[in-house]
């Protein structure tokens, strides 16, 4: 199908960049031409290139098992497929804050790699200019530039479609999420103002631990500024899912590009809940399987704090992670139809405000959030769900009274 190369990059592609996990048999990104894909070498893209799948760059291809379970659109999807023919040129511009981070760095280079990017505005407090420079020398259609300190903070969000704020101060040994609060609160409050105050219709991919705690957080100021939109603020809980595809997949000797977990709740602890029992492909695993597996995905932040010793935290696979829903956020915007993700939102499945699941993303930002998840679950799932709860519950309570705290004090 010589005539779909201008449409995706091979799996040949995204290995010979050393990208592991669930690997993707496709990009699944609109080019600007077959020209330029024949000649963009960044990726070692393949002058010849197959057209096998709609997923992400650094996504899954489950999307494919996701839509089996909804009503056929095949007529709407040959539409799809048709459009993805037609070059188009790439115009988003994202804003990664905290770029010179040990998350920033690395998730500045796979946005760096998308062509469904136009411009990558780099923000951090200092050191940012180094990485600047050192990423604008990848031969990748995105512009980089450099913004340092708060006082280049609003000009670093002018005319932004996606903002990912993954600044703040990471894990060590024996820290918990909540014990990164008080600082991370408080940064995260500062970058959200000044989204609200310079491009308010953006996305927003909230990175910053803990986010059970941090997405209520830019909820609150988002409200005080008269800009809250919830369709547009997002809890990025990807990471739970990619370890929870990774876990299954070396647990069932899987294909890893098969392997699809919804995971639920939060992003802390007991909070995670990975429905094993909604696995795709559909897998039986036995009591101890799905206690051990559940346990081992919601410490699996804390098996790398330990493993770095002191070192850092999870920041490379949560790079990877946060690239991946950036870019299907990316495609949503481009109009894609048919992108879903678990993300933690603003959500009425459960009685608490915010909830972990998955959500289907359009050119507004959530445009449904999938409730069949929840429904048949296991009863060791169900209880787990309502023990997760109250702790839930209070850390978006959590957020929620430091904002307003901070707002209170601020007025007086």
């Amino acid at each position: 199908m010589a005539a779909t190369a201008a449409a995706t990059f091979s799996i040949a592609s995204v290995a010979s960049c050393g990208i592991q996990g669930s690997k993707p048999k496709s990009y699944g990104m609109r080019l600007n031409s077959v020209n330029y894909l024949k000649s963009f070498s960044g990726l070692k893209a393949e002058s010849s290139v197959r057209f096998e799948s709609e997923t992400s760059f650094v996504g899954k291809e489950s999307s494919a098992a996701l839509r089996a379970s909804f009503a056929p659109r095949a007529e709407k999807q040959t539409q799809n497929f048709e459009n993805r023919l037609q070059p188009q040129a790439s115009t988003f511009k994202v804003a990664l804050l905290g770029a010179a981070g040990g998350i920033g760095q690395p998730l500045a280079l796979l946005i760096k790699m998308s062509p469904l990017v136009s411009a990558l505005h780099l923000y951090d407090i200092a050191n940012v200019k180094g990485v600047a420079a050192d990423l604008s020398h990848c031969n990748t259609p995105s512009q980089v530039l450099d913004f340092t300190g708060q006082a280049e903070l609003a000009n670093s969000l002018k005319g932004v479609d996606v903002v990912v704020i993954p600044a703040g101060v990471p894990r060590k040994p024996g820290m918990t999420r909540d014990d990164l609060f008080n600082i991370n609160a408080s940064i995260v409050k500062t970058l959200v103002e000044a989204v609200a105050d310079n491009c308010p219709d953006a996305f927003i991919h909230i990175i910053s631990n803990p986010v059970n705690s941090t997405v209520p957080i830019a909820a609150e100021i988002l409200k005080q500024k008269g800009v809250y939109n919830p369709k547009k603020l997002f809890g990025v809980t990807t990471l739970d899912v990619v370890r929870a595809n990774t876990f299954v997949a070396e647990k069932k000797n899987l294909r890893l590009i098969d392997v699809d977990v919804p995971v639920v709740g939060g992003h802390a602890g007991i909070t995670i809940l990975p429905l094993l029992s909604k696995t795709r492909p559909s897998v039986s695993f036995t009591n101890e399987e799905v206690e051990q597996l559940t346990v081992r995905i919601q410490n699996a932040g804390t098996e790398v704090v330990e493993a770095k010793a002191g070192a850092g935290s999870a920041t490379l696979s949560m790079a990877y992670a946060a690239a991946r829903f950036v870019e299907s956020s990316l495609r949503a915007l481009d109009g894609d139809a048919d992108v879903y993700e678990c993300s933690f939102v603003q959500s009425e499945l459960t009685e608490l405000p915010f909830f972990a699941s998955r959500i289907k993303l359009g050119k507004n930002g959530v445009e449904a959030i999938i409730s069949a998840d929840l429904q048949g679950l296991t009863d060791y799932e169900a209880k787990a769900l309502e023990a997760l709860k109250p702790e839930l519950k209070a850390s978006i309570e959590k957020g929620v009274a430091f904002a307003q705290k901070q707002a209170a004090t601020a007025s007086v």
